[in-house]
């Protein structure tokens, strides 16, 4: 039972944004709020949902069958601590170690600042326009320029500006290009598939994908700076659901181009899933991780892998799917999900 989450949210600011949460659940489904107060805390006992799984999951819509097939916060985080070794998890905390763990899939040109010179930048950035210089540590985009070469009056001025310690950067990137299937949909982000991987008994296993987009003119598509994500099929090879916002903001087109989401498709689906599988037994201590895939003229390239895989995206609700959570999926294929 999930005490130590009732005593948090009993005690200030925990409580104060549960009663925000309740008031959300009211304001969409008009249910009663010493109601739904009590609903959630019971479904924290026996489900380990936290008030926002509650939320975004629409538990106040569903029964009880259903409501346990949800993978929720509690159980993700259980998962990861079961399926990951944490001794390995620096390799995708520190971007310049996973750059290089992972090289031979990342489909571009990649530096550490921490082992090159100046000659080394200058030869980097010819013929460029841009390129990303991003810190070695970051979540969610933060940290992270795009750099347009043109904008500094020398190379040296630009390499003192990467340089500066005050900017934090540790590693430069080749800005990728994408396939133009990717780019259409929305131009101005890398738009990527996140594909989560499961290991067990020497094999992995795909769990879920989705692709998230950039909106409102920004360029990283993750979805606390404004993105959307949706349900996507790999088998297809396309869209299969609602673009959803983390302000819970549905969309049934890309509301920047107009362009409909469901039946969008997406090449190198199988080179995708071959790569992600064979990424996944790299490290086999970890056993489940997020892949950050892009797709370029040339085939797929991972970005960066997540090593506390997200577990909202392929649970989020669409309008015409069954209600029905992860849990029944992750254990067929053996990995037992603890209550």
């Amino acid at each position: 039972m999930n005490f130590g989450y009732i005593k948090r949210v009993l005690s200030g600011a925990s409580f104060k944004k549960m009663q925000d949460a309740i008031n959300v659940v009211h304001e969409k489904s008009g249910k009663n709020k010493l109601i739904t107060f009590f609903d959630m805390l019971g479904c924290s006992i026996k489900y380990g949902a936290g008030y926002n799984d509650y939320i975004i999951f629409e538990f106040y819509k569903i029964k009880a069958k259903q409501r346990k097939t949800y993978l929720t916060r509690l159980k993700n985080k259980r998962m990861v601590m079961t399926l990951n070794d944490e001794k390995y998890s620096y390799i995708f905390d520190e971007k310049n170690v996973f750059d290089k763990k992972f090289k031979d899939f990342m489909g571009r040109e990649i530096l550490d600042l921490a082992d090159i010179g100046y000659k080394e930048f200058e030869k980097f950035v010819q013929g460029k326009e841009d390129f990303f210089a991003k810190p070695y540590i970051g979540e969610s985009g933060k940290g992270i320029e795009k750099i347009h070469i043109a904008d500094y009056d020398s190379t040296e001025s630009l390499y003192k500006y990467i340089t500066n310690p005050e900017k934090n950067f540790g590693v430069i990137e080749e800005v990728i290009v994408q396939h133009p299937q990717a780019a259409k949909i929305y131009p101005y982000s890398l738009n990527c598939l996140r594909v989560v991987t499961l290991v067990n008994n020497g094999e992995a296993h795909i769990l879920y994908s989705v692709f998230k987009m950039g909106n409102n003119g920004k360029f990283v598509d993750n979805l606390e700076n404004g993105g959307l994500a949706c349900h996507f099929d790999l088998e297809k090879g396309m869209i299969t659901g609602q673009g959803h916002t983390s302000a819970l903001v549905n969309y049934d087109k890309h509301p920047s181009t107009g362009i409909k989401f469901v039946g969008y498709e997406l090449p190198y689906m199988n080179e995708v899933k071959e790569m992600v599988k064979k990424a996944a037994m790299v490290i086999p201590e970890f056993r489940y991780v997020g892949w950050d895939v892009c797709i370029t003229p040339n085939g797929p390239a991972i970005v960066e892998g997540n090593d506390y895989p997200a577990y909202d995206f392929p649970q989020l609700p669409d309008d015409d799917k069954p209600r029905i959570g992860l849990i029944p999926l992750i254990e067929s294929y053996g990995i037992k999900v603890k209550k």
